[in-house]
């Protein structure tokens, strides 16, 4: 069983490494995996909080400058004598050394000019219909429309589709053996070795199954699966590849449907859309962004509010998420005013 002070180092090295990142600027993925941490134990925002206060002594340094001596006061920043007992475990000179390192990364990071990047959202294709494709990275589609219907092919990789309606000209998606059938919806299909995936967004889909031996998605040889609607995710297995001598029947893949939360479809949209990244900005700087790109506004209530230094990665038209980041790592409120939201930090 590990002892408190272990448990204490843990957190400290884990939180360095944190702090580390989130100079630097943190990924949407990085996010979440914060934010759970920070939840995980109380331990872990009392970590950070000492490591952020370390590092605001630290940065007392820097204003200053060999006027009188070309040698800094040799008690600059040093702690008290009896801590120095502490510096005789072994476990805890580790966690020191963990935590210089950490702080020099961030010596660089706040080295770094403060700026905005801007990063172009993902492959955008308007189709003759007005049908939308957004094609993750590395993803590819083949379009061909005919008069009766509008089908395309997931060649590989992950690509979302908003669907113009027309019942008279259905919009048609395959991938691997499975073929998505749509009027007018939104919904996303990735495919890759493992297995098909189709996560609805907006209205409803009809899924089929082509033969797996000949791959053919004309309608006399598909099978039915069933439907699927907004909130639903569907996994298809992709058919193993078994020998043309082997005697032995495969099992088909089962089709698995599974309802996932509001949560679930944001973090799996995360590639969606243009994104913000931050590198130490103040939140006023990084609230007046935001609301080049959305309707609903950010209003800072206070200068001290509007003085909190922000990094990070952000889609551009997702504020709420960015709003629970300031909330969860600044502790900073968030209230509702018709169309805009009011930031203040708690006292």
């Amino acid at each position: 069983m590990a002892s408190p002070t272990e448990n204490k180092s843990d957190a400290i090295e884990a939180a360095a490494q944190w702090l580390a990142r989130r100079d630097r600027g943190l990924t949407a993925k990085e996010q979440d995996e914060y934010l759970q941490w920070l939840r995980t134990q109380p331990a872990h925002a009392a970590a950070i909080n000492q490591l952020e206060k370390t590092w605001s002594a630290l940065d007392h340094l820097s204003e200053w400058r060999p006027v009188h001596s070309q040698q800094p006061n040799p008690d600059l920043l040093a702690p008290a004598r009896r801590r120095f007992r502490a510096w005789a475990s072994p476990l805890a000179a580790a966690a020191v050394i963990v935590l210089t390192a950490a702080l020099w990364l961030q010596i660089g990071a706040h080295s770094r000019h403060r700026q905005a990047i801007i990063h172009p959202g993902p492959e955008r294709m308007v189709l003759d219909d007005g049908s939308v494709v957004e094609l993750n990275t590395g993803a590819k589609v083949d379009v061909k429309y005919t008069p009766g219907e509008r089908r395309v092919q997931l060649l590989s990789g992950e690509a979302l589709f908003s669907v113009a309606k027309n019942p008279q000209r259905p919009f048609i998606v395959s991938a691997g053996t499975l073929s998505v059938r749509a009027v007018g919806t939104a919904f996303t299909v990735a495919l890759n070795r493992e297995a098909v995936s189709v996560l609805v967004t907006e209205g409803k889909v009809h899924l089929d199954e082509a033969p797996a031996q000949t791959g053919d998605h004309s309608t006399n040889a598909l099978v039915e699966l069933s439907n699927l609607v907004a909130g639903q995710r569907a996994v298809l297995a992709m058919p193993v590849q078994q020998p043309v001598e082997a005697s032995v029947e495969i099992p088909r893949p089962v089709l698995q449907i599974r309802e996932v939360t509001p949560v679930e479809i944001e973090r799996a949209l995360s590639w969606q859309g243009m994104r913000l990244e931050f590198i130490d900005m103040s939140l006023r700087d990084v609230v007046y962004e935001f609301n080049r790109y959305n309707k609903r506004k950010l209003v800072v209530a206070d200068a001290q509010t509007a003085a909190i230094v922000v990094g990070g990665n952000f889609r551009a038209d997702n504020i709420d998420t960015f709003v629970r980041l300031l909330n969860a790592g600044f502790g900073v409120t968030a209230s509702v005013r018709g169309n805009e939201i009011l930031l203040s930090r708690a006292r």
